[in-house]
């Protein structure tokens, strides 16, 4: 019983350092193919229409009313310590440091990523992956390499624009339904946003965006190795776990990150 046990950790232990050697073997050799990718900026420019334009909607009303939330909530907790002209410091530390970049991220996977890995897994199956590689073409240049590039500029612009709106937000809530001076929130959100702050926020942006992107264009890329399925099926599986994966991914990140730059 105990060596059946042992058998079985160790075979999904190899299986799990197997996996991610994979994907970053996958990822590199992604981005080492840009200096051959085939129509390059014309796939770039169709990745941020899909990752960016796209998604602008669904960020903009998440943002906005995850800073009416904070808003509300903040000044209501800060009011208990006679410090409700802190809100404007609390609503824009809180975004621009975690909310904005987290947040983001899984709304951009949520609507762009699942995209990306059923579209990928499609090719997979109906054999146009292969035909690329028939015709000389490295599918990873033409088909991954576009859509990383992407997230590199995509990523933090929507994530700016979330800290912005959500900032916004706050103070709708605090300004406009509580009655918080304006001046103060204002104030209070320009001295309490530093440069390290914006770093940090871009920072986490950026390796987000990279890292969520690679996970969903490899599982569409992997589909066909599920055991067991196959066809829609699979791509169906491929999908969910990219967007499952993806957003273990970038909670872990954010806490890695985090604990590094605190």
């Amino acid at each position: 019983m105990l060596t059946h046990l042992l058998r079985t950790v160790g075979r999904r232990s190899l299986a799990v350092v197997v996996g991610l050697g994979d994907f970053a073997g996958f990822v590199v050799r992604a981005f080492a193919a840009v200096g051959h990718a085939r129509q390059l900026r014309k796939g770039v420019t169709r990745a941020i229409h899909q990752q960016g334009v796209r998604c602008l909607l669904v960020i903009t009303v998440v943002s906005l009313f995850s800073g009416l939330v904070l808003g509300l909530q903040g000044y209501y907790v800060l009011a208990r310590f006679g410090s409700a002209g802190l809100l404007g410091t609390f609503v824009s530390l809180t975004l621009t440091r975690e909310l904005a970049p987290v947040l983001a991220t899984l709304m951009i996977v949520g609507q762009a990523g699942s995209a990306i890995a059923a579209e990928i897994g499609i090719y997979r199956y109906s054999e146009q992956i292969d035909a690329l590689t028939t015709m000389a073409i490295d599918p990873l240049g033409y088909l991954i390499t576009p859509r990383l590039l992407a997230a590199l500029l995509v990523f933090p612009i929507l994530t700016t624009a979330f800290v912005l709106v959500g900032t916004f937000g706050g103070y709708l809530s605090g300004c406009c339904l509580l009655g918080l001076d304006s001046g103060v929130y204002w104030s209070n959100v320009h001295s309490a946003v530093r440069f390290v702050d914006v770093r940090e926020c871009l920072l986490k942006a950026l390796v987000f965006g990279i890292l969520t992107i690679a996970i969903c264009c490899h599982s569409g890329f992997t589909a066909h190795r599920r055991t067991g399925v196959s066809g829609s099926r699979a791509v169906s599986i491929s999908t969910t776990r990219a967007v499952v994966f993806s957003s273990i991914a970038t909670l872990a990140a954010d806490y890695v990150i985090t604990s590094f730059l605190v």
